[in-house]
């Protein structure tokens, strides 16, 4: 054997260790990936769409409210409208979850905190959320966002639509600087041409990006001491006038 043979032959035999101690050279089965796991199977994947097809049809009933968002047959339904509580209240409240949650219940807790409080002495009917679409009459109204989860009613039985006049000057300067949290995402039904002063909806309709912001703030402020509900202003600052005289 030559040298340059031999030095071929040794390289080989180094190589085929290094390639041993490496698993390299593994056999087949020891040296196949892992397994990807495995797609449903046909008669799994047909019976997930069938439930959610009952699902929809359960729920959804193509009808919308006056903001344009879907009415749905069901609160706690596994749908998107579910009984929440109202942190500091004590109070639940059906809402769709989600943003529009976020901004309502802010809504109510500082409506709570600054304007009057709610749910005390066992107070009966402080607060009302969702309904179903069969008790909405006209779609075209506000109170009609109630049934997509997108409206709540203070004292359902204490504001009644079409009156005015139930709060002070200075209850309503709190009203408008509330609203101008929201920035106009929610809008306060006593500034309607026909009143209702006791509803607060969403103003705005599905995909609308400042509902997106507006409620990311708001979770900033629940998350930072001495922000957002609870943190009480004052309200009568000519900076905070002026902000709220933006969204009337």
């Amino acid at each position: 054997m030559t040298r340059r043979h031999a030095l071929a032959a040794a390289a080989g035999v180094t190589g085929a260790v290094s390639l041993a101690s490496t698993g390299l050279l593994a056999t087949p089965a020891a040296a196949a990936p892992a397994a990807a796991p495995q797609p449903l199977r046909d008669d799994a994947l047909r019976a997930a769409i069938r439930r959610a097809q009952a699902r929809n049809r359960r729920l959804l009933t193509g009808r919308l409210s006056a903001n344009r968002w879907e009415m749905q047959t069901a609160a706690d339904g596994h749908g998107d409208i579910a009984i929440r509580r109202v942190p500091g209240t004590g109070l639940d409240v059906a809402l769709r979850m989600g943003e529009t949650e976020t901004v309502l219940v802010h809504v109510i807790r500082r409506f709570h905190y600054e304007v009057d409080q709610l749910g005390l002495h066992g107070e009966p009917d402080a607060l009302a959320g969702w309904v179903p679409p069969s008790a909405v009459r006209d779609s075209s109204l506000p109170e009609s966002n109630r049934a997509s989860g997108t409206a709540v009613v203070i004292r359902p039985g204490s504001y009644p639509p079409g009156a005015r006049g139930a709060f002070t000057a200075g209850q309503r300067l709190t009203l408008a600087d509330i609203i101008a949290d929201t920035e106009g995402v929610v809008r306060w039904g006593g500034d309607d041409k026909r009143p209702y002063e006791g509803l607060f909806y969403l103003a705005v309709r599905p995909g609308d990006a400042r509902l997106t912001r507006v409620a990311a703030k708001i979770r900033a402020w629940d998350e930072t001491p001495g922000a957002g509900a609870g943190a009480v202003p004052d309200v009568t600052a000519l900076s905070r006038r002026r902000r709220a005289a933006r969204f009337r």
